[in-house]
């Protein structure tokens, strides 16, 4: 039922198609119904990849059930190996197709094809997409990779980044720069850009860099076990974040290689005079749990927010946030439901929003700011120019992101504070138009009545006072990142008062009654 509205993770199988779309040479397998191949337009039409994802689906139909799907299945991993000829294969069940208990993994191994080919046991009912992409690469690494000699040079492995990750492409890019600028080469980066054989080498790597914990922390355990190689704690994201990554992989490597950070002009700005009348705006974070542990940070060392509140959506990380969220002194959300975070979000009233693209939309209608940290994300969030979020330039990138929304707000406000000036007044076109209004959107007065009767019922719910059109006129000279909480207490007041119109002289009263 989640599939059909608005959900943070998808079924663990799609997780598993990160994997198989960011390497090379691998193939998927999916015993999967017909209808269950909605998930390549995830990577085709989201992610704007030139290539559709390596996945062979069985698209079994309902008058199928009744016959051989097993046989369907072992006919689809011969077609696979014949068409594709890769290096290895991966084969697993959607959730739908869970429940014939067809076991992909066995009928595969009875096959005799001449590359490995990988059972993946994916619980669809229990866990969700990240599980799925961490399981998918430990797998994988399980049964390719084998102890080996270190390289000459000390060397690292970069493991997480997967498709469909949140800037994982630029992410890699900064990284790879900044290890190589610290005199470490890198090994292997997988399972984004990896081919089986590469897997096979990461025993080579001196050490590990786990730059996502949910896609990868799996395998760094594994590898730390098996090959003897520590991985990195550090997530890269923020300033002072990445100063303790360096320190850190300057423990495991031994670099005494002096960095260059005058690219680093996050920290200048964030003490500017264009930046400090930012400071103490209070901000709510939600996301994913590498994200969140990581935004929130930033938002009280570095840009010197308050964080209102903060939470995530992927359980497995709930200790860790709940860990922060009692360091700041808030309560942690831990809740898959976007309808229990769009209410939390209401009732904290917070200026600004850092989360996901749900969040984003969730601001939309509340008419707070929202700048996106983590997935899930839409198009717009994997934009062609080069725009990490790890290192010194991810730091960067992340200023101009979550200062962005604020200013562009406060610019609203400004707009609004002198709506009655001929300039800037509701009847004048844009600016950029040169202040001219477009014959086609003259004055109506029955269009401008009906929007002033929706306006009065979308905010009062149909069941409280009426806002009246100067009242209303007033609440727009508000600051937008207070408007909504004033509108509400003015409608708690009018309530209690017994009235059934808020005039301005009400709007003022509600102010001095909660003012005391």
């Amino acid at each position: 039922m989640k599939l059909t509205v608005w959900t943070y993770e998808g079924p663990p199988h799609v997780g598993a198609m990160r994997v198989a779309t960011g390497m090379k040479k691998l193939h998927y397998v999916l015993h999967a119904p017909q209808g269950d191949t909605y998930a390549d337009l995830l990577f085709t039409m989201i992610e704007r990849r030139d290539h559709r994802p390596p996945v062979t689906y069985t698209t079994f139909q309902a008058r199928d059930l009744g016959a051989d799907t097993a046989g369907l299945f072992k006919k689809a991993c011969r077609d696979a190996y014949d068409r594709f000829q890769p290096e290895a294969i991966i084969v697993g069940a959607s959730c739908t197709a869970e429940l014939i208990q067809d076991d992909p993994g066995g009928l595969a191994e009875t096959m005799g094809l001449p590359i490995p080919v990988i059972p993946l046991e994916l619980p669809s009912y229990q866990r969700k997409e990240n599980f799925g992409a961490d399981e998918t690469f430990f797998q994988l690494v399980k049964h390719l990779a084998r102890p080996q000699a270190k390289t000459e040079r000390v060397s690292c492995n970069i493991i997480g980044p997967t498709a469909l990750g949140f800037r994982h492409r630029d992410d890699v890019a900064e990284i790879t720069n900044l290890l190589f600028e610290c005199g470490i080469e890198v090994n292997v980066t997988a399972p984004m850009g990896a081919t089986p054989s590469d897997i096979a080498q990461m025993g080579k790597a001196h050490f590990n860099v786990l730059l996502y914990p949910e896609t990868g922390e799996t395998a760094a355990r594994y590898c730390e076990k098996e090959f003897d190689q520590p991985y990195t704690k550090t997530v890269p994201i923020g300033a002072g974040a990445t100063q303790d990554f360096i320190a850190e992989i300057r423990v495991l490597s031994g670099s005494t290689v002096p960095l260059d950070s005058q690219a680093l002009r996050q920290t200048w700005w964030s003490r500017s005079v264009d930046s400090t009348y930012l400071t103490g705006k209070r901000v709510f974070i939600f996301g994913d749990g590498t994200h969140v542990k990581a935004a929130a940070r930033i938002a009280r060392d570095e840009m010197g927010f308050e964080v209102a509140g903060l939470g995530c959506y992927n359980r497995e990380y709930a200790r860790d946030i709940r860990t922060i969220a009692k360091e700041f002194g808030v309560e942690a959300l831990i809740t898959d439901d976007y309808l229990l975070v769009e209410k939390t979000i209401e009732a904290l009233q917070p200026e600004m929003i850092l989360g996901t693209q749900m969040e984003r939309h969730i601001g939309k209608r509340l008419g707070i700011p929202c700048a996106v940290i983590s997935a899930p994300v839409h198009v717009q969030d994997f934009p062609a120019r080069y725009s990490p979020q790890m290192g010194f330039e991810g730091a960067n990138v992340i200023f101009d992101t979550w200062i962005h929304p604020l200013v562009m707000g406060l610019e609203e406000h400004l707009l609004h504070m002198f709506r009655e000036d001929f300039e800037f007044n509701d009847a004048a076109g844009p600016s950029h138009h040169g202040g001219h209004q477009p014959a086609g959107i003259a004055s109506n007065p029955l269009r401008e009545a009906a929007a002033q009767e929706q306006s009065a019922v979308q905010s009062t719910g149909g069941d409280v006072a009426i806002w009246l059109a100067e009242a209303e006129k007033e609440l727009k000279k508000i600051p937008f990142f207070v408007r909504g909480k004033a509108r509400r207490n003015t409608e708690t007041y009018a309530t209690s008062q017994g009235l059934s119109e808020i005039s301005v002289d009400t709007l003022y009263e509600a102010k001095a009654f909660y003012a005391r």
